[in-house]
């Protein structure tokens, strides 16, 4: 029997653990067995308010003695998004973790992970939202933005809720093998690997310009003016600048090029018009791609699916119950 231990703070979302939970109790069901026991960790034995305000009690606490897990998640909660943790679940993390056979995090979960140091030298995923967060807090830790889940040796980290059920399969699947998993995939109605990276579901906000006021004159000149010449040597032209001069500004400003910027600009303007139902070549078109394959794979490289398949899946009710 592996024991596996969520830690829940206050706030935490409900589907971080019962979601997981959900899967390894499947799993159990499908073998015909306890395989799995399974424990919510709370910081204290009072009831747990999740996110959505749903009260549940914790099956021990992080002052009880319940001997090592097999495997230890951090459950993901909005809260945690706040740079300061107390040090006693801090030091919980860093003495209980190592120990165990696997630990990982959910959703969130990454940034309290991170705060006890487990994340140095990793690779390691999170929510779309807080990648930027994770990365200013872990330096050292190489984080893969569109993963869904990442394994790296003991560790385990999932994207966020619904990431949480990919990666308690992928566990399941590690324990007891391909054909169970699929058994278990198959029951709760979902996918066995699911298609895709997170960033298809990142919603980056309202594309605004940002930086130096020059720089912002370029911007805005770009998102009303998507489709016209916007290689580095025509934008730089049109701020009176040197391309190379123009390409260190932006470089010093956001951490990447000209062509960079252009290519997400781009590709967030063009996932508005897919949602509308518009079709991917009128796309291509009208935000200044040269032809149809230059856009599927800048689509791709920003979103992880290609656009027919992102307007398919985001395209509204019309698309989504057309024969």
């Amino acid at each position: 029997m592996r024991k596996i231990g969520i830690l829940a703070l206050p706030g935490a979302q409900m589907l971080d653990i019962s979601g997981p939970l959900d899967v390894f109790a499947e799993a159990n069901s499908q073998i015909g067995y306890k395989a799995y026991a399974l424990f919510v960790v709370g910081i204290s034995d009072r009831p747990i308010e999740s996110s959505s305000g749903m009260r549940f009690l914790p099956d021990c606490t992080v002052d009880d003695a319940f001997g090592r897990f097999d495997t230890l998640l951090i459950a993901g909660a909005p809260g945690l998004k706040n740079t300061h943790y107390e040090p006693k679940i801090v030091d919980w993390i860093r003495r209980v973790a190592p120990d165990c056979r696997r630990y990982g995090s959910i959703c969130t979960g990454a940034l309290l992970l991170g705060a006890s140091g487990l994340l140095d030298g990793r690779r390691v995923t999170t929510h779309w939202a807080v990648v930027d967060q994770l990365a200013r807090a872990c330096p050292a830790a190489d984080i893969e933005a569109d993963a869904l889940h990442v394994r790296d040796g003991p560790l385990r980290t999932a994207a966020g809720v619904t990431a949480g059920l990919d990666l308690a399969l992928s566990l399941v699947e590690e324990d007891c093998g391909l054909a169970l998993a699929k058994d278990v995939a198959s029951q709760l109605v979902m996918f066995f690997r699911r298609p895709g990276g997170q960033l298809q579901f990142s919603r980056r906000g309202e594309v605004r310009p940002a930086g130096r006021s020059i720089i912002q004159d370029i911007q805005r000149w770009l998102i009303a003016h998507p489709d016209e010449d916007a290689s580095t040597a025509a934008l730089a032209n049109r701020a009176g600048l040197s391309a190379r001069h123009f390409t260190r500004i932006f470089n010093q400003e956001f951490g990447i090029t000209p062509a960079q910027w252009v290519e997400q600009i781009r590709i967030d303007l063009a996932r508005a018009r897919l949602e509308a139902g518009d079709y991917p070549k009128q796309v291509a078109v009208a935000f200044g791609f040269r032809d149809i394959d230059t856009f599927r794979r800048a689509f791709q490289r920003q979103t992880g699916v290609t656009p027919a398949v992102y307007r398919r899946r985001f395209g509204g009710m019309d698309e989504q119950t057309e024969t």
